[in-house]
């Protein structure tokens, strides 16, 4: 039997020579690799500033705090999301506010974002879900001025929306380089911004609050004393793990052809099942595809991909709702109700094996499975 895994990363031979060169050197941490990602990032976005971290979350914990988002204010978030979205408000003592998502693209909804506002609303944090971009112009215009949009950008490293990359029209917008994700450096991040005095405050709040990094506090051959100016925290991403950046995305229209074919190829192949749903494409956008999820009835679900499993197709769920976590529905049990079109396919999602390495056979196999499986539950 035909096994396909859920996940195959394609670094190679050459991406380990970059870290041999970096561990030949005598800087393993944030120094000129990483400097040299980041004006990378800056050309491949069109953006001023970028700022690579050691996760996305970590990124926007950065983030939030260079913006003096703190205890008092909210965030608003959709619940149909990864828990980090959320749990980086709850890090810095804000409070996240969840709102529900457009039942055909899984995206925030940007009337719902609207009705949430309150005084106490600092900033929204929309995120771009399995490689779709929410559209950031709408969602600007339906927010009072003042209010901060940050992207959660991780699913979305190369999706553009109306020709744009993410970052054009938001505060922020931040990125995961985790194992799994499009560009990869096994654990990283970054940020990006078009707002200078953003990014020259995290440099800070990036680094613990302090004035200067290990590259400046070594700087000409003496030691320079630092003073720590701010709370902050650790997020800066080694030179180490950075090495491994910057051949992917120089290759990226490759990695993003190859996902787009497969993605094609399982949206023809079950186009026609009949209790199976997909994500709707939305008009002028170009995905990142970064996941491939399917959704069943949520009774369904479980015993779903226990019959893909042992057939030999590796799944995993992205994601149940948020809000329905335990943490979340404890501490916040009056305003996690309504949320219907997140739980409905948070509850039935399977995401199924994309990645630039699958084969046509291991596609093929993963489509027969999916039909043969839907013929008898569905």
């Amino acid at each position: 039997m035909i096994s396909v895994p859920f996940y195959r990363h394609g670094l190679g031979a050459e991406h380990a020579a970059l870290v041999s060169d970096v561990i030949s050197s005598p800087f393993l941490t944030t120094g000129g690799v990483a400097r040299e990602t980041e004006t990378l990032l800056e050309g491949f976005f069109h953006i001023a500033g970028a700022k690579l971290a050691n996760s996305w979350t970590n990124g926007a914990v950065a983030t939030l705090l260079a913006m003096g988002i703190g205890p008092g204010d909210e965030v608003i978030v959709p619940a149909m999301t990864f828990v980090a979205t959320a749990n980086v408000v709850e890090l810095v003592g804000a409070t996240p506010v969840f709102v529900d998502v457009d039942p055909e693209t899984l995206l925030i909804d940007i009337a719902g974002v609207a009705r949430a506002v309150t005084p106490r609303t600092r900033a929204v944090i929309p995120v771009h879900l399995y490689g779709q971009m929410v559209d950031i112009v709408a969602l600007r215009a339906a927010l009072p001025a003042g209010l901060r949009i940050i992207e959660d950008a991780a699913h979305c490293f190369e999706g553009t929306l109306n020709g744009e990359r993410p970052g054009r029209h938001s505060d922020a917008a931040i990125f995961s380089f985790y194992a799994t994700k499009n560009v990869t450096c096994g654990e990283g991040g970054a940020i990006i911004t078009g707002d200078p005095d953003l990014r020259a405050k995290l440099n800070q709040t990036g680094l613990h609050g302090m004035s200067a990094g290990a590259a400046n506090r070594f700087s000409g051959k003496v030691y320079n004393h630092w003073d720590m100016e701010c709370l902050g925290t650790k997020a800066n991403l080694p030179d180490i793990l950075a090495a491994l950046l910057a051949p992917q995305i120089k290759d990226i229209a490759t990695i993003q052809a190859a996902r787009q074919r497969l993605a094609a190829r399982y949206r023809d192949a079950f186009a026609d099942i009949a209790g199976l749903r997909l994500v709707r494409q939305v008009a002028g956008g170009v995905s990142a595809e970064h996941l491939f999820p399917i959704a069943v009835e949520p009774a369904l679900r479980d015993g779903f991909m226990v019959a893909l499993n042992e057939s030999g197709v590796a799944t995993t769920v992205n994601y149940n709702p948020v809000h329905r976590t335990r943490y979340y529905r404890e501490r916040y049990p009056d305003t996690t109700k309504g949320l219907t079109v997140s739980e409905n396919w948070g509850y039935g999602t399977i995401s199924i094996p994309l990645f630039p390495g699958l084969t046509d056979q291991e596609q093929d196999h993963v489509i027969s499975v999916v039909r043969r499986m839907a013929a008898q539950m569905l």
